[in-house]
Order: C-alpha cells, then structure tokens, then sequence
C-alpha cells in the first residue's frame, strides 16, 4: 500500500527535528518536502547528526507549491509565522496540523491580545480543531486544519480537564505551577538560554500573561460550563526536554482522593499515551522523554481541601511532535498509535 506523502514547513526547528525523527519510522508516512527558513540551504545532518536516515538531504527555503501533492503537512513554524503560509497550504489541498499557536484560538481579538499582533487569516479563526487528541478525538478526525495544543496546556488539561467536568474541584481556585526543559523555549539561541546561565539554575518566567494561559483558560472554560480564570507559573529547569505540571485547586464538599483518583481512571483507561499512575506513584519527566506518553496523578490535602495534580511528559513528544503525528494519524484514517510509542527513555 502506498503510502501518505507527509510535508513539513519549519523543518529546522526542535519541533521540526523531533517531527523527522519520528516520521523516519513512520509505518504509513513518507516525507517528502521539508523547508525551513534561515537554515535553508543546510542539510540535515549538519544541524541534527542524530537524523541518519534523512543524510544528504537539503532544507529548502519555503516554497507553497513543492507542497502540492502532500496528503498532509506540518507546520513547525514559531507563533505568528503559521497564519501567513497556512492558508496557501490548505488552499493545495492538503490537510494541515499547525504547531505554532496561531490557529488555538477563537477570534482576531483574542489572539491580539495574547499574541500581540493582528492575524492575518482571521477567516480561519474558530475553523481549525484543537488537537488535543483525547478530548477530540471524533472532531480531530473528521480536520481539515489542527490547531495542536502548547506543550504547558497539554500536560496541565489532561490532569484537570477530567476533574473539572465531574464537578470534583472549585475551576476559580486553580493555580499551576509547571517546570519545562530549555527546548521549550526553542532553538533560537537567547542570553537567558546560555549553559552557563540555566545550568545548575532554576527560574520563573512569564508569570503573568504567558501565551498559553488563553487556550488552558478557553478549554477549562468549556469543560466547566463557565468562565475560569486561572493562576499559572511556568519554570525553567536545566535539562533539555520535559514538562511536569503541578495544578492545586480546592476539592468540592464530600470530595475526597478515591473520587478524584476514579474521574481520572475513567477518563484514560482506554488511552493509549495517557497513564494514571499506581496509588503511590508520582510522575517524572525522565520516565516519558522520547515517548507519546503523559503520566498523571492526583492527591488529596485534607488539611488544606486541596485536590494536587500532577502531570509529566516531554514536551517535544505529547507536548508538541508526537502529539501532532497522533492527530495526523486520525485526520488519514491511520491508526492513531501508528508511528508512536508510550515506552519513555530511561534512564
């Protein structure tokens, strides 16, 4: 049988490396244009020596019409570069998972309030399906356009999401405070992403107004029926990939651990990526780098009445690429698992 021919735009990127790495074994995929933007010119292997299977391959500057043919293409481009070179893409055709943060939201307003800038393809706003596959899953297979959730919003709805539709937890009382891995923020370098300055260090940032706080406050608004409003607090940490999540929100009246812990269980015990943790367990990023898989948890403070959710993935896998290739899965009528692995790195 032959097999999908798969495009990627920003195909030099972190995100665009991890989405190689993983098409190389791709069972039903076959890559066929990768373009990139200031590496353009370069060949794979220069710039990831880990990527064999794509030695003497060339990224190409971004051309729309080499993509012509594609059955599907991912866009790995930074916010505010997607909404330019999406439209030509679907306009070919071809069915498009976008990575970047320019298609999650609803509206040009939102969008300029978070993002700071204007869309310009307003008309595909509210059109494109959010990717975050097991909530979706029906919707995302039926796209056309995948607006694939923020690494941050991934790890912290999988853990909530369940929680809050059950009625278990107060949505006005939810704090997160999550910790991620340099390659969060990319492979442009940046003074405050120096060895010298993260190695060994451990830092807040963006601790108001971070852009991924509009697609966990639309998706928690959704599942609660209501406006929430939430507190997050993203860390970096010295390693180069993963995501753990820590969310707190007060319990309901009656609400205890088992309640939570079974509203968990019942949400994921047919999910292939997503793993409730034995009584016990607590998630680590190290068990899920590499993998498709989130690891999650809940506690209970009874001193407090406070519900703890805990989260981990690697926020290039469930966080990003992975997650991206488990949509496109559904949107070719492809196994969902095809391609992809729940099995971390370790150690």
């Amino acid at each position: 049988m032959a097999k999908h021919l798969i495009g990627v735009v920003g195909g030099s990127g972190y995100t665009g490396a991890e989405l190689l790495r993983l098409l190389a074994g791709h069972p039903e995929m076959e890559v066929g244009p990768v373009s990139a933007g200031s590496n353009a010119g370069k060949t794979v292997e220069s710039l990831y020596p880990n990527l064999i299977p794509y030695a003497g391959r060339t990224f190409a500057a971004f051309d729309a019409s080499a993509f012509a043919g594609c059955a599907l293409v991912f866009a790995g481009l930074p916010h505010g570069e997607s909404m330019a070179v999406v439209p030509s893409l679907l306009a070919l055709g071809a069915k498009v998972v976008d990575l970047s943060g320019d298609f999650r939201l609803a509206d040009a307003e939102s969008y300029r309030t978070w993002y700071g800038k204007q869309h310009v393809a307003p008309e595909l706003l509210g059109k494109g399906v959010y990717g975050l596959t097991e909530l979706y899953r029906g919707k995302v297979s039926e796209a056309t356009l995948v607006a694939n959730p923020g690494c941050y919003p991934t790890a912290t709805l999988l853990g909530l999401v369940p929680l809050v539709r059950s009625g278990l937890i107060d949505p006005g009382s939810i704090v997160v405070q999550a910790a991620s891995g340099t390659s969060g923020a990319g492979r442009a370098p940046a003074p405050g992403l120096h060895f010298a300055h993260v190695d060994g260090n451990y830092s807040a940032y963006g601790i108001t107004g971070h852009k991924h706080v509009s697609e966990m406050e639309a998706e928690l608004s959704g599942a609660a029926g209501a406006e929430v409003r939430i507190s997050f607090i993203p860390h970096l940490v010295p390693m180069a990939r993963g995501i753990l999540a820590t969310s707190t929100a007060q319990m309901m009246p009656g609400v205890g651990e088992s309640a939570l812990r079974e509203a968990l269980m019942q949400a994921y015990e047919s999910e292939p990526f997503v793993h409730v943790l034995p009584v016990g367990a607590l998630p680590q990023t190290k068990a899920t780098n590499g993998s498709n898989a989130c690891h999650v948890t809940v506690r209970s403070d009874s001193r407090t009445g406070r519900a703890i959710v805990l989260a981990a993935l690697d926020n290039l896998g469930k966080g990003a690429a992975g997650q991206a290739i488990q949509n496109a899965n559904l949107m070719l009528g492809i196994p969902e698992t095809a391609g992809l692995t729940a099995a971390g790195l370790y150690p």
